[in-house]
């Protein structure tokens, strides 16, 4: 592939589409070149501020020709039919998680993946946020020791609508999903699931028999234990930390503030804004990164994009939270 910028076809333009429509009009690497979404307006309001041709078809989009990857940013359930059609048009894939609900799914579609050679890239952004990436990489060098324990913590600034959480697979399909594949970066031999989730507060989650509230504690075949605390909801912002321990030291991952401005007087001593109030914020440099490796992916160069398999793997955890929190018990996993 000629250093040319690579032609994009993005499939869906709700919340995440448009993100990745700007991520990829401000690549230099990248151009959008289709946009399909059967909601056509959507389509051709990112066409038109972007120079893309629209259409309400990925079919036609994955026909066109004038693409060299594929960005599937729409809805979960269709991201299997979408991946199989890109890979059977030798069109390389970059597709937001999870590949789908359903585990069978996944598994009936992975030959088709394997056999191909054509690469598909899961949208497990948080790789690649600069914080995260430098504790891994410290962590993978040895600098704390044998990694012991992680913590990962992971709250959003508020629920999400009820109706969106009936299809959303639930909040360990949909949400701690991207943990456990940051638990995955540092820790690749995890031989167990154990969860726990409440319904402490959204009425969504108690209508549709999810969980707002959930720690997931998962064990690796080194004896190395990682703890997922989550919440659908904090009255402080984005809550994104992280903590790896190891016999050497620790290494801290904190929360970016707003702004640097620190407030003492005679109600409080150094008081700081919030924290971001939304994903991009916090992972607007990730986003870029997440697209600029892709890229990389799509011209047969190195590179460390999320697999198929790191989407399978991150799901098969999942599921195993669920179970382990509806029955009580610990899941064996073999990933």
């Amino acid at each position: 592939m000629t250093q040319q910028p690579i032609r994009f076809g993005l499939v869906g333009t709700g919340r995440i589409g448009q993100v990745h429509a700007a991520s990829i009009a401000a690549s230099p690497e990248a151009t959008l070149s289709w946009v399909a979404d059967p909601f056509i307006a959507g389509a051709n309001a990112i066409a038109e501020r972007y120079g893309a041709t629209a259409t309400e078809s990925a079919e036609k989009l994955i026909a066109s020709g004038e693409v060299d990857a594929i960005l599937i940013a729409s809805p979960t359930p269709t991201h299997v039919d979408l991946i199989e059609a890109s890979v059977r048009a030798g069109l390389p894939v970059l597709c937001e998680k999870p590949i789908d609900l359903d585990i069978a799914r996944v598994d009936a579609l992975r030959p088709l993946v394997a056999a191909s050679g054509v690469p598909v890239a899961l949208g497990f952004n948080r790789r690649f946020d600069p914080n995260h990436a430098s504790a891994q990489a410290r962590v993978r060098a040895g600098e704390i020791g044998d990694l012991e324990q992680l913590i990962i913590i992971s709250r959003d600034p508020a629920a999400p609508p009820a109706e969106y959480i009936g299809v959303s697979g639930g909040i360990f399909r949909d949400m701690t999903i991207h943990d456990f594949d940051m638990a995955r970066f540092f820790i690749d031999d995890i031989v167990s699931v154990s969860a726990t989730g409440t319904r402490t507060f959204d009425a969504g989650a108690r209508e549709h028999g999810d969980f707002d509230t959930a720690v997931v504690t998962l064990q690796a075949a080194s004896g190395a234990i990682v703890t997922i605390v989550n919440s659908r909801h904090s009255a402080i912002g984005y809550d994104q930390r992280m903590e790896a321990f190891g016999a050497k030291g620790m290494l801290q991952v904190g929360n970016p503030q707003q702004n640097t401005v620190v407030l003492s007087n005679g109600d409080s001593v150094e008081s700081r804004p919030p924290y971001a109030e939304f994903f991009l914020e916090r992972y607007a440099a990730a986003y870029a990164a997440e697209l600029s490796e892709f890229v990389r992916l799509v011209r047969g160069e190195a590179s460390t994009s999320p697999t198929f398999e790191d989407g399978r793997a991150a799901l098969i955890l999942a599921d195993a939270a669920q179970r382990s929190a509806e029955t009580g018990g610990i899941v064996a996993v073999a990933l």
